[in-house]
């Protein structure tokens, strides 16, 4: 329930603040401990009434009305407590001189205040609130049931999916053919045991239309098939008796097994198969504890039984498929041409009969739609029964967001949308929520998104881990959900960004403005219209005149977070003293921020997440530095040349300082010991005692360096590394270093810590060779970018021994002209090895088994004299192939001849991988002969 989830995203930081405050001095003046002691047991008790609302699934107006007004005084109590903290405290959270000097400074404070403002009255204030809040609740009939019989009366659109025709199908074909031919092959393995197809991806996608399909084509080949339906809160007992009643059709049997107990349904269900090559459908699972019971049911008899199980989740999906004979489906959205078809079929009965003044508006329909077939049949299926008109289209594409609510052609849709949002606890829903901030069709980046999402204050330490370890498990809870979309995954399986897919992001949008979550700003389109609340988060993606009046009528002292995500007149926009109660302020990728006045940015004392990020600012706000409880600052963006302010050290709870150019290590870095990620600091520009403080940031995980050449910076080198023999001792995760040129000989000697994940150094510096410290015992590195002057075959066997390697770059200045023979590397998934003298790499059978790319370079010369193999038929998972021939020394011929046998290699392959071949001409090559080579790259 959204508006729940969005209240509960309310109390969360606020109750955290309300224990807090407990053990701080405030809490020692005169009757404070106890207005706060009785301020955070009304409100825990409303939270726990929150969270059993959570289990309504549809609650009535009263409910809803009660859980706003609670909303609202969650907000209003924390920006109350927060103030008076900082006046109390004199914004500047430091009180030195002990507590005797803070309290006579706190009572002089509080006497200033008197009457005005004190923090008893306000108190009492919010405790008049809450019980009007709470008398409000007990004069409800509060049960949560609506009164009314039927809660929706929408047909379940999965019935199309069941029933649907195989004509009015577009774009299964393909797949349906490939897994129904996979379901009745036997395989390699001589035995006939069941195998288990699962078939995952966002609602809407087709699922349960491609499993019924498959089963359509394949079903005579089986004894007995059943289609059941598991749903979030699955009855087992009745599942188990429909594919009972479903299969009894063929056994004959005509038991009444509704009396039976779950064991007893199991039991008979079993007897009844045990003989029988069943194919059995289970749509819908929603929990491996759901799969694993109902799993049971279906006994393993070697008659070469089938089972499809359809889901949204990805865990759930693999844990159908543990045998190595399963497999998993992951569905793709519809093709453009696809979509059209189905699109226009649907409304014309032919894809050929669109009018062409509908040909823009239709367009950019199903660009909405996104592929989504089930959004694709829910809006044709409206336009279908409208004049064929573009002005009806228009509108219809433009109020798409409130037809998911209100118009019963897509009530269907959002139905469906809707399971997988309810299926989430409170705190995920509310930071999905959440991404309704940024823009249709936006990338969102993992490490800004949970930044944002710790500033706001969703996020609590959990056992054992930190508010940024628990904030990415969160963020990957919602991509194996299916609730957004991954975008570019690396090598590590990490996932750097995400999207929203545009149906979904309306029905966020929807939930978000129902519950005063976001209010989000984009032209004539406005959640600010009808607005009856406080503006409490502000996303602003397109801005004009009229909304910029509109703006200048609005209390903004309430908005907690200021999203800009597109070009807008600054000059004229609001103050930024007018947003006081700021958490977040992210201008990335906002021009035209230059005109804005920033000079009062210290009144933002709450604020903890600022970006100016892509933007073309020359200069900081100089007041900056007096943001006592930033977290975040993010000064990506090219333009900005000036050198880090210096008072930047008095950020003592900075975590996260990211720049784009080279800066000078601060002096007084010591004290930003909260720092997690560092800029790329210029560490020969900065003073010997700024570099020897780096060693003292002791919860430091990336670091970035960059070095100028020449012997005169020997002191520096050697300051250094004592720097970082003192973080070995820490959680250093990333360890990047640049330099202008030369070598990096000086950290032979370092020890890196066992949590090193990253090593990547610049590739105009070099070591000797393989260092020392890279060894098995290094078992958390993940990537490694390192140059070496020589590499023997001992030192490519010391990187292959590495556990955990997952992608290395290698760059040598000498191999010797000869073949490397490689060896171990068990995680590998991308080899890049440049070689200057052209040495030749070899694969061994074993080695580089998940190897997903490889890229080399070298000599055709050196090749040739190894017959020109590489090896690549041992890699199984190899999906490319990149290979740079050098020709020096070599004939046109013997390129070819190279060129020809990598091609032969790759074509052998059952993955069939590409190729992609640069030839490098020789220099001595005269002027046809590079003619011929000048086509560069060579696909296969």
């Amino acid at each position: 329930m959204e508006v729940v989830s969005a209240a509960h995203g309310a109390f969360g930081p606020l109750l955290e603040k309300l224990t807090a405050l407990l053990v701080d001095e405030y809490a020692r003046l005169k009757g404070v401990r106890r207005e706060i002691r009785s301020l955070r047991s009304e409100l825990s008790s409303m939270h726990a009434a929150l969270k059993e609302y959570t289990k309504l699934e549809d609650p009535n107006d009263q409910v809803k009305t009660w859980i706003s007004l609670v909303r609202e005084l969650a907000y209003d109590t924390e920006d109350a407590l927060d103030k008076f903290v900082h006046q109390l405290g004199n914004g500047s959270g430091r009180h030195h001189g002990g507590f005797k000097k803070f309290f006579r400074k706190t009572v002089s404070h509080l006497k200033t205040l008197g009457s005005r403002r004190g923090i008893a009255d306000q108190i009492d204030d919010l405790k008049d609130r809450i019980k009007q809040v709470k008398e409000l609740k007990d004069s409800y009939t509060i049960d949560g049931s609506r009164s009314s019989a039927t809660r929706h009366g929408v047909m379940d659109p999965r019935l199309h999916a069941i029933f649907a025709e195989e004509a009015h199908l577009v774009g299964m074909e393909g797949p349906r053919d490939d897994l129904a031919n996979w379901m009745v092959e036997e395989g390699n393995n001589s035995s006939k045991h069941c195998k288990v197809l699962s078939i995952v991806g966002f609602g809407g996608l087709g699922k349960t239309t491609l499993a019924n399909e498959v089963r359509r084509k394949i079903q005579g080949q089986f004894h007995c098939h059943a289609f059941v339906s598991v749903s979030q809160k699955p009855d087992i007992k009745k599942i188990i008796n429909d594919v009972i009643s479903q299969v009894s059709c063929v056994d004959g049997s005509t038991k009444d097994s509704m009396g039976w107990d779950e064991n007893k349904s199991i039991a008979k269900l079993r007897e009844m198969l045990q003989d029988k090559r069943y194919l059995i459908i289970i749509d819908d699972v929603w929990s491996r504890q759901s799969w694993n019971t109902i799993k049971c049911a279906f006994p393993e008899n070697n008659c070469s039984s089938r089972i499809i199980a359809t889901t949204r989740i990805i865990d759930v999906a693999k844990s159908c498929c543990l045998n190595t004979d399963d497999r998993m489906y992951e569905m793709e959205a519809l093709s453009d041409l696809h979509s059209r078809r189905l699109f226009l079929n649907r409304i014309f009965g032919s894809s050929n009969c669109c009018p062409e003044v509908l040909n823009k508006v239709s367009d950019e329909i199903l660009k909405k739609c996104g592929g989504l077939p089930l959004a694709i049949i829910s809006i044709s299926s409206l336009l279908a029964n409208r004049p064929a008109m573009k002005d009806e289209w228009e509108n219809v594409k433009r109020s798409i967001g409130c037809a998911l609510e209100n118009n019963q052609s897509l009530a269907g849709m959002s139905s469906i949308l809707s399971l997988s949002y309810n299926d989430l606890p409170p705190n995920l829903k509310t930071c999905l929520l959440y991404l309704s901030v940024f823009p249709e069709d936006y990338v969102i980046e993992r490490e800004r998104l949970v930044r944002r999402w710790i500033a706001e204050g969703f996020i609590s330490e959990q056992r054992g881990q930190s508010q940024q370890d628990v904030a990415e498990n969160y963020f990957y809870e919602l991509v194996n959900k299916s609730m957004v979309q991954p975008v570019d995954i690396g090598y590590d399986g990490k996932v750097r960004a995400c999207q929203v897919h545009d149906m979904m992001l309306e029905i966020i949008i929807s939930k978000s403005i129902e519950d005063n979550f976001i209010t989000v700003v984009c032209g004539g389109q406005t959640s600010l219209k009808n607005h009856h609340c406080f503006i409490r988060r502000l996303s602003v993606q397109h801005i004009d005149e009229e909304v910029l009046s509109t703006l200048a009528n609005e209390d903004l002292s309430h908005v907690r977070s200021l999203t800009v995500t597109s070009s807008v007149c600054m000059k004229h926009f609001p103050s930024i003293i007018e947003f006081e109660s700021l958490r977040v302020l992210d201008f990335e990728d906002c021009q035209g921020l230059q005109e804005y006045d920033m000079t009062n940015i210290d009144k933002l004392f709450q604020l903890k997440y600022l970006s100016f990020r892509g933007t073309s600012m020359t200069k900081l706000p100089s007041r900056i530095v007096m943001l006592h409880n930033l977290e975040t600052l993010d000064l990506r963006m090219q333009s900005m040349q000036q050198d880090l302010p210096a008072g930047i050290v008095l950020l003592n709870k900075l975590q996260y300082l990211l720049t784009e150019t080279h800066h000078k290590v601060p002096n007084g870095i010591t004290n930003m010991r909260s720092l997690r990620v560092t800029p790329n600091f210029h560490i020969t520009k900065s003073s010997l005692d700024a570099v020897e403080e780096l060693g003292n940031l002791t919860i430091l995980n990336k670091l970035s360096l960059y070095l100028s050449d020449g012997y005169k910076y020997k002191r520096h080198e050697e300051v250094l590394l004592s720097s970082l023999c003192k973080l070995s001792s820490c959680q250093l995760r990333s360890l990047y270093i640049s330099r202008e040129w030369g070598s990096l000989n000086f950290i032979d000697s370092w020890s890196p810590p066992s949590s090193l994940q990253i090593f990547h150094m610049s590739s105009n510096m070099h070591l000797a060779n393989i260092p020392k410290w890279i060894s098995p015992g290094l078992t958390s590195l993940v990537n490694l970018d390192i140059n070496v002057t020589e590499l023997r075959e001992e030192g490519l066997h010391i990187l292959g021994l590495l556990p955990s390697l997952m992608d290395l770059a290698l760059c040598l200045r000498s191999g010797g002209r000869k073949k490397l023979t490689v060896i171990g590397f068990p995680c590998l998934k991308r080899f890049n090895l440049f070689s200057w003298d052209g040495a030749y790499v070899a694969l061994t059978k074993g080695s580089m088994r998940n190897l997903e790319e490889f890229l080399v370079s070298f000599d055709v010369s050196v090749a040739k004299a190894y017959g020109f193999y590489l090896g690549i038929e041992h890699i199984p998972s190899l999906k490319l192939i990149q290979a740079v021939l050098r020709n020096e020394g070599a004939t046109h011929l013997e390129s070819k001849t190279a060129a020809a046998a990598i091609r032969k290699e790759a074509g052998a392959h059952p993955n069939h991988p590409e190729v992609c071949i640069l030839e490098e001409p020789d220099e001595d090559e005269d002027d046809n002969e590079k003619t011929d080579n000048d086509e560069d790259i060579i696909k296969q």
